[in-house]
């Protein structure tokens, strides 16, 4: 059996990202987990649009990693996926707000309990029906702190928003075809009139899904997503205490 002459090292593979499944006061859920180099930083739950737990919500999650954060994204259709609207619009649709609600406080609360997790609590950050759980998620969710909406969309009604426990962040498009500015508008000032701190940015130009690189709706904006990323992982840093 030949041997690597003493000169030559084995390069490590880059560690994989984990599917898991973490408890939820229902069972268990499926579900992504990125983790920091470091082994120490903040947390926050991602969530998905409404094409389902995808590459590109994977993605985010990755770069929120390399930002130096625990990011989790619980699996809402439970594995299923999809690249149709009408397909994606009737998972959405048939999503149980019950079971979305035990799927964000059970990722929340399995972040707080890993080793490493720093900061006063956990991070809640969607994009479209996700940027509508994610308020849902910090006014319903005891370990939730704050809160980043990217063009919040929320078919089931609304939570109550005098429950926030922390800030919120939002992010819209002034061309956005499905969330128009004076609604994005009117959504922030009835988060303030309820107590809320709240701050949305408006993206002149951008319609929806502008953040998402998949690009399905031809909406794609490198420059305004790369804008608003900054914004998000400063805010969540400020915000959690990190």
């Amino acid at each position: 059996m030949s041997r690597a002459p003493p000169h030559e090292t084995t390069i490590p593979k880059e560690p994989k990202m984990p599917d898991i499944e973490f408890a939820t006061s229902a069972g268990t859920t499926p579900g992504y987990l990125a983790t920091p180099a470091s082994g120490s930083g903040p947390a926050t739950i991602v969530l998905q649009e409404w094409w389902g737990l995808d590459q590109s919500i994977r993605s985010i999650c990755d770069r929120f990693a390399a930002e130096g954060f625990f990011a989790l994204a619980p699996d809402l259709y439970r594995g299923e996926t999809t690249t149709q609207p009408s397909e994606a619009e009737q998972k959405m649709m048939a999503m149980s707000m019950e079971q979305a609600e035990q799927d964000m406080c059970g990722a929340a609360e399995h972040l707080r309990a890993q080793d490493g997790v720093t900061g006063s609590g956990v991070g809640s950050v969607g994009f479209c029906l996700g940027g509508g759980l994610s308020v849902w998620a910090a006014a319903t969710c005891p370990a939730i702190t704050a809160a980043v909406t990217y063009y919040y969309v929320m078919p089931h009604g609304k939570p109550d928003f005098s429950k926030l426990k922390g800030p919120v962040l939002g992010h819209f498009g002034t061309a956005d075809a499905f969330i128009p500015t004076d609604d994005a508008k009117a959504l922030e000032q009835e988060i303030a009139a309820a107590g809320g701190n709240v701050e949305f940015h408006y993206y002149e130009g951008a319609g929806h899904a502008f953040f998402a690189d998949h690009d399905r709706l031809g909406t794609h904006d490198p420059a305004k997503a790369e804008e608003s990323w900054g914004r998000t992982v400063g805010f969540l840093r400020s915000a959690l205490g990190s």
